[in-house]
């Protein structure tokens, strides 16, 4: 392993930058492998055009005789392009993307062929679904699954294959995927969304969730990161000992971008233009070799398409530059983890953001009504929006390093907590008409003002407002957007139709005036929503006291975490807004439950292999080469070797009891596992994954890496640290 080691190290000092060539605008290459609109009125009949658009629009179902016409553009569009393949694109419950491939090629006979793509083709496809989780919705000897198309979100052509992004569902509609329940949450909100708005005017028809992700990462030389097991298997290393140098100069932030670096970046950023993705920001990040890329805001499913396409895009370009993407969590210890901030927010059809404060008083009070609302849906389901970011690779992140805590708090800045401490004196009932003048004037009408001087940030928050959006930055690297943005977008949903609820009974029974009821509404759920903001450090024993006190949940792992799914209340909360019955809701749960053993497990044999098969080895080789050592000063000097020999010794001695301590402890983990596999119900098995098993690891860890600082480096087999995180 020693050999492999320092050959890969080799080998990374010889890598040079690939040349990118870039000779057109990326204004002139965006999208061009994209059905869009413009390869749509080029391809399509205009009566299939009208369709398809009505559908992306208003959500009107195509007629298949229309499907038929829309296939057969599509086809000659993709052709065009080179393609020879169509695939159905979905997201799975396994985190990753799926597809299977079939040729437009096919036989008619008499030796003859020809392309061949319709409409039954096109919106629905039945793959053999048997392998993918499901959480016991269907036997996995009953194969039959769904993909049906999704013409919200462009097909598009990635190498020589067209991809039709779709919903994934059993053969009794249950949903097997994460698009599906999104667009179930996304349309939830729009209806409840309209009518709100509809107090401000009248003629909004459609409000649309738009999500811009920031995806942080690590890029580590391909050689140095295939000749680390831990790496390949878990996607993280389980052992190394902190270089002597990490982060703590903070000079890798915002710096210059290494050579490669770029490259890989210039090479992946052409890769998204053709693609459609719209990536803007690109910079080092804080850890060594840890990098982040943005792009511009988008519709949320959309958004989420084009992050989970980016994931695939960005390993095959690395490839390319001999490099791996490590999306963990926390790929490496001691150093900054890797997040995906969700920057959401809300926007009518008629352009206008509802979370960006406005001109007038009375686009003031919209912003307010959905900035409250918002703040209120977080309070009421803090748990459950915790839930939606829970890994067993997040868990690593979360609380270490400038990641947010496992606890869920708003931070919404000095100023807006001071507009709001004003808000919550209103009078209850109707207003004054000074009093209402004063409020809207010195008040709500100077909100453009205060939001321009809100500077203020929290790097610690899970969930901040930044000025115009709610930024969740608890949500982990590896995460598919779909999970989070499903919650976020439901519990807003719901506060929504429940503040409409409250503000036309004071209307209708109280005979208000809108804006009063409004208001009082408004003052009631500032009251009550007190609780969920924070402002301080969340890293903070006195914040987990205060916390605890306010009532707010601290599930600082996974299983505890995911409890909260298959509550009676958010079961009942994703049924009735028809996101996910009940049987979907405890499908995800069992899912992402087995899911949290399966990771664990796997890091423990990995850890047990290489702490036994790699570390241990050498420890004992290099212990032999000592005691040789002492064994020739014993029998040159004679009893002055016990002096001579003195550090030797002690060597061996210390190398011994770390040896004895990883052989016992991984023992230890061993048997532990094995009792966790015994396990019949799921929420035990990863209980005891968490509690019995995964403690083990850093204790296992300790020894590994007490040794690594003990052995000759010409030894050490293991890649370390200061190879995988300084190697540019």
């Amino acid at each position: 392993m020693s050999t492999l080691r320092f050959h890969a190290v080799k080998e990374s000092l010889k890598r040079v930058p690939l040349k990118i060539n870039e000779t057109q605008r990326r204004s002139e290459v965006f999208g061009t492998n994209v059905f869009n609109e413009t390869a749509m009125r080029q391809y399509l009949t205009k009566d299939a055009l009208a369709s398809i658009m009505a559908a992306i629009e208003k959500g009107i179902k195509i007629d298949r005789l229309i499907a038929d016409h829309i296939a057969t553009g599509m086809k000659e569009w993709a052709i065009s392009k080179g393609a020879t393949h169509y695939t159905h694109w979905f997201q799975p419950l396994t985190g990753a993307t799926a597809e299977k491939h079939d040729a437009f090629f096919e036989t008619i006979g008499n030796g003859l062929a020809i392309e061949k793509f319709e409409g039954k083709q096109l919106v629905q496809q039945e793959p053999d679904a048997s392998s993918f989780p499901n959480g016991g919705i269907r036997n996995t000897f009953e194969a039959r699954g769904y993909t049906a198309w999704d013409p919200t979100s462009p097909a598009f052509i990635y190498g020589t294959t067209l991809c039709v992004p779709t919903v994934f569902v059993s053969y009794t509609g249950e949903a097997l995927d994460y698009k599906t329940p999104l667009l179930r949450a996304l349309n939830a909100v729009d209806s409840a969304a309209v009518a709100v708005c509809k107090y401000f005017d009248k003629n909004v028809r459609k409000v649309n969730a738009s999500l811009g992700w920031e995806q942080e990462y690590f890029l580590i030389d391909l050689g140095l990161a295939i000749s680390r097991p831990d790496i390949v298997l878990t996607g993280r290393t389980l052992l190394g000992h902190s270089p002597a140098k990490g982060q703590q100069l903070d000079d890798h932030y915002f710096g210059t971008i290494p050579t490669r670096a770029m490259a890989y970046m210039r090479d992946l950023e052409n890769e998204c233009m053709l693609l459609g993705i719209p990536v803007k920001t690109r910079h080092n990040e804080v850890a060594p070799n840890q990098f982040e890329l943005a792009p511009i805001y988008e519709e949320a499913n959309l958004a989420v398409d084009h992050n989970s396409l980016l994931m695939d895009v960005m390993q095959k370009v690395a490839k390319r530059h001999n490099f791996k993407v490590l999306m963990h969590e926390k790929p490496f210890a001691g150093v900054n983890g890797s997040g995906k901030h969700n920057n959401w927010s809300l926007s009518t059809d008629k352009g206008v953001n509802l979370l960006s404060p406005g001109k007038t008083p009375m686009s003031n009070l919209q912003f307010l009504t959905f900035f409250i609302n918002t703040i209120k849906a977080v309070q009421s389901h803090e748990e459950l929006l915790r839930a939606a970011i829970a890994s067993a690779s997040n868990d690593h992140r979360l609380g270490a390093n400038e990641a947010p805590p496992a606890i869920i708090s708003v931070f919404i800045g000095g100023q807006l907590t001071k507009v709001l401490k004003e808000l919550e004196t209103v009078t209850k009932g109707k207003l004054s008409p000074k009093e209402k003048t004063d409020l809207k004037l010195n008040v709500v009408g100077k909100i453009p003002e205060v939001i321009l001087d809100n500077t203020d940030r929290n790097r610690t928050s899970p969930f901040a407002f930044t000025g115009n959006k709610f930024e969740f930055r608890a949500v982990g690297s590896t995460a598919n957007c779909a999970n989070p943005m499903t919650v976020l977008n439901t519990i807003v949903a719901k506060q929504l139709i429940d503040f409409k609820i409250e503000v036309d009974e004071l209307i209708d029974k109280n005979a208000m005036k809108k804006d009063d009821a409004i208001f009082n509404v408004l003052r009631e759920y500032i009251k009550t929503s007190k609780e969920i903001l924070f402002e301080g450090n969340g890293y903070s024993d006195a914040w987990e006291k205060e916390a605890k006190k306010r009532g707010l949940s601290n599930n600082k792992t996974t299983p505890e975490a995911l409890k909260v799914k298959i509550s009676k209340a958010s079961i009942e909360l994703f049924d009735s807004l028809g996101v996910m019955n009940k049987v979907e809701s405890e499908a995800r749960y069992e899912i992402e439950m087995e899911e949290y053993s399966l990771h664990i497990q796997i890091e423990s044999r990995v850890l047990g292999d290489i702490a036994r098969n790699h570390v241990v080895p050498t420890a004992v080789r290099y212990q032999n080469i000592l005691i040789e050592n002492v064994t020739g000063l014993k029998a040159i000097y004679g009893e002055k070797f016990k002096r001579l020999a003195k550090e030797q010794l002690s060597l061996i001695e210390q190398i011994s009891e770390h040896i004895e301590a990883i052989n016992s402890l991984v023992t230890k983990m061993t048997d532990a596992r094995k009792k966790c596999n015994a396990q019949v119900e799921l929420q035990n098995k990863a209980e005891g994954y968490c509690n019995k098993v995964k403690p083990l690891f850093e204790s296992i860890r300790f020894h590994c890496d007490k040794l690594e600082l003990m052995i000759d480096d010409e030894l050490w087999p293991l890649t370390k640290y200061r190879e995988l995180l300084f190697t540019k």
